[in-house]
């Protein structure tokens, strides 16, 4: 019986919840009350070792933001989805560790700080590295706190007892450790290889640092004179002609002087027979060699392409397979250096290509120039032109098998990687994220770990006057270790510092502990999720899943979910330089044009770009950004968490979402307040379930089904789907309704089972939509517990909803009597509607709704059309009556008429726009659905749904032509 599955209903006074809903003042109560009380530590005692056998561990970590400045959507996207699975699995009896920590940034930190010291005129070479230090830890400590905070504003359920940062102790001697390890294995090695370099940082980066952006350019041709001689060869139709070299096509002329040799395709019948033979290098005193290799494209150019080893990556691997001489002609800022002829040292690169053509042509090499659009790569952080470099790094030998005695020993660590998710230890959703993840680790190359900056862990190397190499984890067992090696005299530690990933790359381990082997370790290891962007799959993701492995040969966690990145409402990338970044905070508490203005120009120099910035936020935003409060915002982040596609943000769901949380907050009101009017008090002799109470209980145990299983995929995008529909849709447009009805006629029973259901349900509703929008179902459930679990209300006294149960599903309640049954009340009344809006009905008027049915059926439905659609009076009968010019609607087995007659002329006129509009929107969803790109790129969900679409307006169409057909007849009779 359902009502032993409740306790007892008793009210008391109850402070009633303020007419509107006011999220500001919610948010930063519960906020602070959260974190006060302590309600998100993990639930097991880690010091005593005693943990609850039933509660299996489950942890979720931080992507870590840098250290550098606000959040941005990106983060608000990756935060809503970490949180609410955190909050899901707390209630699901998880002993949950949820890890809040930030990334020192080491590149973008150091920019930030150097450019405040340039405006002071200070260069950090003139401070020294300690004292430059001493600043970047300061601004950190600012910058962290306002990161931190803004965190908190998005109602992150993390237990900030364990935060970390990558620069903390605990971190660090991981990192040493790892470095001293891996090194020791012989996995790190220094050497002289070609690198992404940034002329303005002076440091190598990382392939996630670097952007591509395509320009207008030109395509240089450059005659290559032959060494011996001009050659006389047969063109393709037999005549002969003189050959005086080889023509290359370039966009980069200035490196011709680092040229090592002319490259052509084996199979390329043009230049065969030259292959082996040698060129004079134009404007330089040198001769290279002619060779062939498959990398060469026949297609591109002439087909001759000239070889340059140490300023580009592909000539780089070509220079190593042939044995080739590798010539650098750049200084670390890009100017010319010794190695190139006399009149262009010391020039700047691109001056130097400028006078390297004009020599060219003087000289008679130039052959022509072409226009040509060239993708030019940049510096993420600096936004300068970057340069291939070679240079003195430190590596990580990726496909390199560990020694024996290792834990993964034959091995390498790319292997390991592969394997661990080939095995199912680790698994990604969606599922095709794992086919990219296998390609990127089968084609791995060897990862440049060092940087050429001073913030981040110092690499623990030391260096002998000699240039012997000394690896330890502190200098007092670096100068040991010399010691015992016969090296004498003072020891220099390496100036670079480790690649911010590298760090990273360690997370969960050092934040659980490691290299100690501690209890939160042993407990939490491999039990948890990761939820990221895939624009970090390659550079973060993928070395956790290594490192972790090799090193402790567990794998981090267990599940990857990978959603995209959040695009503007035009699906542009959000970027300062573009001036169309939104500040999640200003979507919560809201913001004026003239700010929003102030803040999208901040920092650009480019006057053109500030109007142009300027006009299209005016343009969008005319009136500022209102104050939407965070659980709209996360319910918003919420339906966009399709896993794997990129977002186009639209502001207007926010809104949307923004009413939800108006309308749930008003239902809560309408619970208390009739409460209240009705003198309710504690009653339980007797329950008497209408079919609507039924109803609202088997729909509520069905949502139940659908949100656990959504959650188990990961699938936020459904959840908030589904919380919408159930709370708009079922409890408030039709059971509230219902419970209006049964209110105003039912007798003190049925009253006190219809407060009882509208309770209970609403409960539960709160408990479940808690993960998503945790602030309104916070407050609402403070108000509605006691009235629902009165038994337990002492206990739960000064609790949260966060710490309580999620709701289970209960077969036994889903009802399908008693779906079928509203189902059949829903398509009455709809038809009720259709009916009135037709006939153009008043409620004021004299007339009475004729109704032909199931007598039995109507009769119990019968309150519920007069109230909910205020016609007052009903007739029903056997058959109806004859009217020439009365409408009828009808839906399965029962009609529909009022005792009023139409114009027929003007419903035949309202039919025929009707339909019109219908076959519109229908045109507009088949195209839609023709749409390869559509059909094979949207999710599943949205194709379907556009499927339905497309069905509902060719039933509607049908419909109304029937009924146009119908009245048609009666016009020509």
């Amino acid at each position: 019986m359902i009502q032993n599955l409740f306790p007892i209903i008793s009210v008391e006074s109850e402070k009633d919840l303020t007419k509107n809903f006011e999220p500001n003042k919610i948010e930063s109560y519960w906020s602070s009350k959260w974190e006060k009380e302590g309600f998100f530590h993990t639930n097991g005692n880690v010091k005593t070792k005693k943990f609850d056998d039933k509660q299996k561990p489950f942890f979720i970590q931080f992507p870590p933001p840098n250290v550098t400045g606000n959040l941005h959507m990106g983060h608000a996207f990756n935060q809503t989805i970490m949180d609410s699975i955190a909050r899901y699995q707390r209630m699901s009896g998880k002993d949950l560790i949820f890890i809040p920590g930030t990334d020192h940034a080491g590149i973008a930190t150091q920019l930030i700080v150097e450019r405040q010291m340039d405006a002071e005129k200070i260069s950090r070479y003139e401070i020294g590295r300690e004292k430059f230090l001493e600043r970047i830890w300061d601004w950190k400590d600012k910058s962290r706190k306002n990161i931190t905070t803004q965190i908190r504003r998005l109602g992150t359920s993390t237990d900030w007892s364990r935060e970390y940062f990558t620069m903390d102790k605990q971190v660090s001697n991981g990192v040493i450790e790892a470095f001293v390890k891996l090194y020791n294995q012989g996995l790190i090695y220094r050497g002289k290889r070609l690198v992404n370099w940034d002329p303005i940082l002076l440091t190598a980066i990382s392939d996630l640092e670097v952007k591509s952006e395509e320009i207008d350019g030109y395509m240089v041709y450059v005659l290559y004179p032959f060494s011996d001689g001009p050659k006389n060869i047969l063109d393709k139709r037999g005549n002969r002609q003189v050959l005086m070299g080889l023509t290359i096509a370039t966009t980069r002329p200035e490196t011709i002087p680092a040229d090592s040799a002319i490259c052509v395709h084996p199979n390329d019948d043009r230049y065969k027979e030259f292959i082996g033979k040698t060129v004079n290098l134009p404007l330089c005193d040198r001769k290279i060699p002619i060779i062939s290799d498959e990398f060469v494209d026949i297609k591109f150019g002439t087909g001759c392409v000239k070889i340059t080893g140490a300023h580009d990556f592909n000539d780089y691997t070509c220079s190593i397979r042939h044995n080739l001489s590798i010539v650098s002609i750049f200084t670390p800022d890009c100017h010319m250096n010794d190695n190139a002829p006399e009149k262009f040292q010391g020039l700047d690169r691109f001056d130097a290509r400028k006078l390297i053509i004009q020599e060219l042509q003087e000289a008679k090499y130039l052959v022509k120039i072409e226009n040509h659009k060239i993708m030019q790569p940049i510096g993420d952080r600096s936004g300068a032109i970057l340069e291939p470099m070679l240079t003195n790094q430190w590596f990580m030998n990726m496909t390199k098998p560990a020694p024996e005695g290792t834990i993964n020993s034959g091995k390498s660590i790319s292997e390991i990687g592969l394997n661990v998710v080939e095995q199912g230890l680790i698994k990604f959703y969606p599922k095709n994220w794992k086919n990219i993840y296998v390609n990127w680790l089968n084609n791995i190359e060897d990862w440049c770990i060092s940087r050429q900056l001073w913030w981040g862990h110092q690499i623990p190397a030391w260096y002998s006057s000699s240039g012997k190499i000394i690896v330890a984890s502190n200098k007092t067992e670096a100068i040991q270790k010399a010691k015992d090696m016969n090296i004498s005299g003072d020891l220099k530690q390496d100036p670079d510092v480790l690649d911010t990933w590298f760090s990273s790359s360690l997370i969960p381990l050092t934040t659980f502990g490691w290299p100690k082997n501690t209890i939160d370790l042993e407990r939490f290891l491999s039990s948890g999720l990761l939820v990221s962007g895939f624009d970090i799959i390659f550079f973060w993701v993928a070395r956790m899943i290594m490192m972790s492995t090799h090193l402790t040969g567990q794998v981090p966690f267990k599940d990857i979910c990978i959603h995209g990145l959040v695009c503007d409402s035009e699906g542009q990338k959000m970027s300062k330089s573009k001036g169309n970044t939104l500040d999640p905070i200003d979507l919560i508490d809201g913001i004026e044009l003239k700010n929003l203005l102030s803040k999208r120009i901040l920092g650009l120099s480019d006057s053109k770009k500030i109007k142009n910035i300027q006009e299209h936020t005016k343009k969008q935003y005319p009136n500022g950004i209102p104050s939407f409060g965070t659980d709209a915002l996360r319910l918003t982040m919420a339906s966009y968490a399709t896993p794997g596609y990129n977002i186009n943000f639209d502001l207007s769901r926010c809104e949307g979402y923004r009413n939800f949380c108006n309308k749930l907050w008003n239902a809560g009101r309408f619970i208390l307040i009739n409460i209240k009017k009705y003198n309710f008090h504690k009653f339980s002799e007797k329950f008497e379930y209408s079919f609507t109470d039924y109803w609202i209980i088997s729909r509520l145990e069905i949502l139940k089904s659908k949100l656990v299983q959504s959650f188990s995929n990961y699938r936020l995008d459904n959840i908030a789907n589904y919380l919408y529909h159930f709370m708009w849709n079922e409890y408030c447009d039709w059971y509230l309704e219902f419970a209006k009805v049964q209110i105003e006629n039912g007798s003190k029973y049925q009253r006190f089972t219809t407060f009882y259901t509208l309770i209970t349900v609403f409960e539960s509703f709160l408990r479940l939509a808690h993960p998503i929008i945790p602030f309104i179902t916070e407050e609402l459930w403070q108000k509605i517990f006691p009235l629902a679990n009165s038994e337990n209300r002492d206990n739960l006294k000064g609790q949260s909803i966060s710490l309580q149960t999620y709701p289970a599903l209960n077969n036994n309640l889903i009802n399908e009597k008693a779906e079928f049954e509203v189902s059949e009340l829903q398509n009455q009344i709809e038809a009720i509607r259709t009916l009135k809006e037709r006939i153009n009905f008043q409620s004021n008027r004299n007339s009475s709704l004729i109704i032909k049915g199931d007598s039995v059926i109507l009769y119990r439905n019968k309150p519920y059309f007069s109230n909910i659609e205020k016609v007052t009076q009903i007739r029903i009968v056997d058959s109806l009556p004859h009217m020439t010019n009365a409408l009828i609607q009808t839906t399965g087995k029962t009609a529909f008429m009022f005792d009023i007659e139409i114009d027929v002329s003007t419903e035949l006129e309202r039919l025929s726009k009707q339909i019109t509009q219908l076959k519109n929107k229908a045109y507009i969803s088949i195209n839609k659905l023709k749409n390869s790109n559509f059909v094979n790129r949207a999710p599943e969900t949205i194709v379907n749904k556009e499927k339905n679409r497309l069905k509902e307006f060719l039933d509607s169409i049908e419909k109304l032509k029937e009924q146009y057909k119908k009245i048609e007849i009666r016009k020509n009779v």
